[in-house]
């Protein structure tokens, strides 16, 4: 099957309508080009929106698909998935769609592992409603719901996610398609619940808010790129990494050359002008399967907003029992069905 599918199996006919420059676009598009990989034929798969910019791409998808209400999309993929395990369910949401009005459905179809995939365009702002905070934007922030500037703690999603036990987590950007090609493979490789936090840029009304790690003069000095089983190093020349600190939180170093490692790992340790300087075997290994989530909640933690350094990649990925139907295998008869409505205490109406 998948050799006979191709790009434009999923492209529907309607018009794409978002402004011109959106990272929606470039996300759309990478996507469509991803699913044939899949070897699923499209009528097997299902994608499901809400209420925002995010919630168009149900329409831009030739499969079945959803356009539910405000913040339900996890809750209407859940029942789904409970119902149908032959289909590979994947739902589209926005920050304000997720975790606003849909944060409890959100967190809940995480702790239970539904086996559904979760796609989280972050740009930290309200789109759809011309440009109010939401609730990942940064503290400060001036927009029209907030003149005086935001006062309310942004969520972190991908700690959110860790602390509902999500089984697995990630993070892309819209722009790097072969970075966002590859999460999308691992997500959709998952057995259970993925959540995948994709910086997002709105054009209109938040543009360039990602532009420390987008930007062709920041980007390589600011994305820290998970890779399991891999030293976390990152740098324009791979100079600088993370290594866990004296007082258990994670810290970013300078990471001393190999001429230098003697010096780094005496009892001096190198405090430089630059700042503390390790050598490579010092710093800490990325292992996205360990069971503990603490590391990967540490490793969100490391970026409270995406201005500087801040880790890319996949967070978390682990086995854990999936939510799928219990019981019966065959469908019930008409006389278990009437036997279920009718027992215990029961009135007639009228």
């Amino acid at each position: 099957m998948s050799a006979t599918l191709a790009k434009g199996d999923f492209q529907s006919d309607q018009e794409t309508r978002w402004c011109p420059g959106c990272g929606d676009y470039a996300v759309l598009a990478a996507v469509q080009q991803f699913m044939p990989e899949l070897g699923i034929p499209p009528e097997r798969i299902v994608f499901i929106t809400g209420i925002g910019c995010a919630g168009r791409f149900a329409y831009y998808m030739d499969t079945y698909g959803m356009h539910g209400i405000h913040g339900r999309a996890p809750a209407l993929a859940t029942g789904l998935a409970t119902a149908r395990d032959d289909l590979s369910i994947w739902v589209v949401t926005g920050d304000g769609d997720a975790l606003s009005i849909g944060g409890n459905h959100l967190i809940h179809a995480l702790r239970r592992n539904v086996p559904v995939r979760i796609l989280l365009f972050n740009n930290q702002i309200y789109g759809l409603t011309k440009g109010q905070a939401s609730p990942t934007s940064e503290l400060g922030k001036i927009t029209k719901s907030t003149p005086f500037g935001v006062s309310d703690h942004p969520f972190n999603p991908i700690a959110l996610a860790l602390g509902a036990e999500a089984s697995f987590v990630a993070r892309t950007i819209d722009r790097d398609r072969h970075h966002l090609t590859e999460v999308l493979r691992a997500a959709a490789r998952h057995e259970g619940a993925a959540l995948v936090e994709i910086y997002q840029n709105c054009p209109v009304f938040n543009d360039g808010a990602f532009g420390a790690l987008t930007d062709k003069g920041a980007r390589d000095a600011n994305q820290i790129r998970l890779r399991a089983g891999e030293p976390i190093r990152f740098g324009a020349e791979n100079e600088r990494g993370v290594i866990r600190g004296d007082g258990g939180c994670l810290e970013i170093v300078e990471v001393a050359e190999p001429d230098d490692a003697g010096a780094a790992r005496s009892g001096e340790a190198g405090r430089r002008a630059a700042g503390r300087t390790v050598s490579e075997d010092a710093l800490l290994v990325h292992d996205p399967a360990r069971a503990d989530p603490g590391l990967a909640f540490s490793l969100a933690k490391l970026a409270e907003t995406p201005t500087g350094p801040t880790p890319i990649g996949i967070f978390r990925d682990v086995a854990r029992p999936v939510y799928r139907q219990t019981g019966a295998t065959e469908p019930a008869s008409e006389a278990q069905l009437i036997e279920l409505l009718g027992a215990g205490a029961t009135w007639e109406v009228g």
